[in-house]
């Protein structure tokens, strides 16, 4: 099949940036879209011209590094997939396709499509975890959980913090990855001693860090590569004003 790709050129933080046009010749149906840029990349080179940049790790759809914008869709247009696992095949012959970066002010531009995501580390270090001794493995799979909050926080975790609720968000919120991460040890025994705090520290985090509010139009979830559900962001909801009925001493702006 042959495609032409356009796709999103910024040479830095402060440059202007603009779209480039790639002509695709003979590409392979199987191959997954991130390999069409690696061939397109392998093209650059052969004419000793500056190749893509774009983040990319594991490439089996659970590292959340392959972000970019498809066709104007967070990871493309097939539903629960991650770009590194979106295969040509469900591209036609002929067809323009569009890639751009993540747009959002949390996210700046690093160069070309790749972005700077650190905003959501933070967010982590800010109270996503448990920091009391929980004992060890034995002790830990002898407290009792019940199967539904069990499968509730497996699917919370099931989020790879690849930043495309943010970007499909027109508010650029970041509530679903807060949520997730959130509601994954709010519903385990492990995670009720820091409970209140968690929910305080990380939404002044993300506050601080500069996401917009929830739009409540759920594109977050509908764009989500893991069916991430938006029931966390009502859960942390319910988190967040539980701590502040409790009193706290994190000051939310």
């Amino acid at each position: 099949m042959n495609v032409t790709l356009k796709i999103w050129r910024q040479k830095n933080a402060n440059d202007k940036g603009k779209f480039e046009t790639y002509e695709m010749k003979d590409i392979n149906t199987h191959m997954s879209f991130l390999e069409l840029v690696d061939v397109l990349n392998e093209k650059l080179e052969q004419e000793g011209k500056e190749p893509v940049h774009f983040d990319h790790d594991c490439r089996e759809g659970i590292c959340g590094s392959c972000a970019m914008y498809i066709n104007g869709r967070p990871h493309g247009p097939q539903k629960g997939t991650t770009a590194c696992q979106l295969h040509m095949r469900h591209f036609k012959d002929g067809e323009t396709i569009v890639v751009e970066p993540w747009r959002a002010k949390a996210f700046p531009v690093i160069k070309d499509l790749m972005v700077d995501r650190t905003a959501f580390d933070r967010i982590i270090q800010a109270g996503g975890y448990v920091s009391v001794n929980t004992g060890g493995v034995p002790d830990a799979n002898e407290i009792p959980v019940p199967k539904e909050m069990a499968d509730e926080a497996f699917n919370a975790a099931a989020c790879i913090a690849c930043g495309a609720c943010v970007a499909a968000c027109k508010n650029a919120s970041a509530m679903l990855f807060v949520s997730a991460k959130i509601s994954q040890l709010a519903l385990l025994p492990q995670g009720q001693v820091e409970r209140e705090q968690r929910a305080e520290r990380m939404i002044a985090q993300m506050d601080a860090e500069g996401f917009g509010a929830c739009s409540n139009t759920g594109a977050c979830s509908a764009e989500c590569p893991k069916d991430i559900d938006m029931a966390n962001i009502a859960r942390m909801n319910r988190e967040f004003l539980k701590a502040k009925v409790g009193s706290s001493q994190i000051e939310v702006k």
